[in-house]
C-alpha cells in the first residue's frame, strides 16, 4: 500500500487460464494453440502393421497355379496356330477339336453348376452359339484378307505384343465372361485383355490358306480365350482338389507338347513354370518381413459400407 502511495504501479493481473485442448476436426483454431498442436495423446494411438496380411508360402503357392494354368492355355493356343500355320492340322482336325472344346466346356458348366440349368436359359445357349458361329463363318473371308497388305514380320510382332498384353492385363482370379445374373461386372482391363487377344487371333487367322481355316482357327481362339477361363473359375469354385488336379494334367500336357516342338522352348517354358510357382510366391513372402506400415489418427477417414447399396 505504501509503495502504491508513492506512485509505483500495481502488479499485473494473473494471465487468464488456457482453456483445454480439444481434439476436433472442424472447430477452427483455439484460443492458445497452434494450428498444428497436438498433445502427449497423439501417438497413443499409433498401429503398426494393422493391415498387413500375414501370408503363407504354401497358400501363394497354391494360388499361382491359377497363373501357371492360363499360361498353359496360351501357349496350347500358341501351339495349334503354329501346326496350322505349317499346315499339320487341316480343317477336319481343327473343326473336330472346335467341336470337342465346346461339348466339354457345356459338360463341364453343367457338372459344376449348383443349381440345375433351365432348359430356357441352354435353349438361349444354343441360340447365341449358332448366331456366333454364323456370323464368324460368314466373316472369315474378311479376315482372310484383311492384313494382305502388311508384312508378315509386322504381324507376327503386333501378334507377340497383343499376346503380351493380354497375358499381362488377365483377371486371374475370375472371368471376364460372366454366368447370367452376375452382379459383379468385368473390370476394365480384364475386357482390353480380351480385345487384345481377339485382335491377335484375327491377325494370325489372316495369314491362313483357306476360309475353312480361318473358320476353325478363330472358332478354335474366341472358344479358349473366352470361355476357358470361366470353365476354369468353375472347376476352382467347385472343387479346389479338383482344379490343381487339372492345372497340373494342362502344365503335363504343355511341357510334352512345346518338348515335341522344340527342347530349348521346353526349357523355357519350364523355366517360366518353375519360376511362377516357386520363385515368385518365395520372394513375396520374404518381402512381407520387410513391409513397415503406420496408422494413426491422422490417416483419412475411410468408408466403411458400400456406396452402391
Amino acid at each position: 500500500m505504501d509503495n502504491y502511495l508513492a506512485g509505483n504501479s500495481p502488479p499485473p493481473p494473473p494471465p487468464p487460464p488456457r482453456p483445454k485442448w480439444r481434439k476436433v476436426a472442424y472447430g477452427g483454431m483455439q484460443i492458445g494453440y497452434d494450428d498444428n498442436y497436438t498433445d502427449e495423446t497423439f501417438l497413443e494411438e499409433m498401429v503398426m502393421n494393422a493391415n498387413v496380411v500375414r501370408r503363407d508360402l504354401l497358400k501363394v503357392m497354391k494360388d499361382s497355379v491359377s497363373i501357371s494354368q492360363y499360361l498353359c492355355i496360351v501357349a496350347l493356343v500358341v501351339l495349334v496356330w503354329f501346326h496350322t500355320l505349317q499346315s499339320s492340322l487341316d480343317e477336319s482336325s481343327l473343326l473336330l477339336l472346335d467341336l470337342s472344346l465346346l461339348a466339354l466346356g457345356f459338360l463341364v458348366l453343367l457338372l459344376t453348376e449348383e443349381k440345375m440349368l433351365s432348359l430356357r436359359l441352354l435353349l438361349r445357349y444354343v441360340i447365341n452359339i449358332t448366331f456366333f458361329t454364323t456370323g464368324l463363318y460368314v466373316l472369315a473371308p474378311v479376315y482372310q484378307t484383311l492384313t494382305r497388305s502388311i508384312s508378315s514380320d509386322s504381324i507376327w510382332a503386333v501378334t507377340v505384343s497383343l499376346l503380351l498384353l493380354h497375358l499381362f492385363l488377365h483377371d486371374y482370379s475370375g472371368s471376364t465372361i460372366r454366368a447370367p445374373g452376375a452382379l459383379k461386372s468385368p473390370s476394365l482391363t480384364s475386357c482390353i485383355s480380351v480385345n487384345a487377344s481377339v485382335v491377335a487371333s484375327v491377325f494370325v487367322a489372316s495369314r491362313l490358306p483357306s476360309r475353312g481355316h480361318v473358320f476353325a482357327v478363330m472358332l478354335f481362339s474366341l472358344q479358349v480365350f473366352l470361355f476357358a477361363p470361366l470353365v476354369a473359375y468353375c472347376i476352382k469354385k467347385f472343387s479346389f482338389g479338383l482344379h490343381l488336379g487339372f492345372s497340373f494334367a494342362l502344365m503335363g500336357l504343355t511341357l510334352y507338347s512345346v518338348y515335341a516342338l522344340h527342347s530349348l522352348f521346353f526349357v523355357l517354358f519350364l523355366v517360366l513354370v518353375v519360376v511362377v510357382n516357386v520363385v515368385c510366391p518365395y520372394w513375396l513372402i520374404r518381402m512381407q518381413e520387410y513391409k513397415f506400415e503406420i496408422n494413426g489418427p491422422w490417416d483419412e477417414a475411410k468408408l466403411c459400407f458400400d456406396i452402391t447399396d
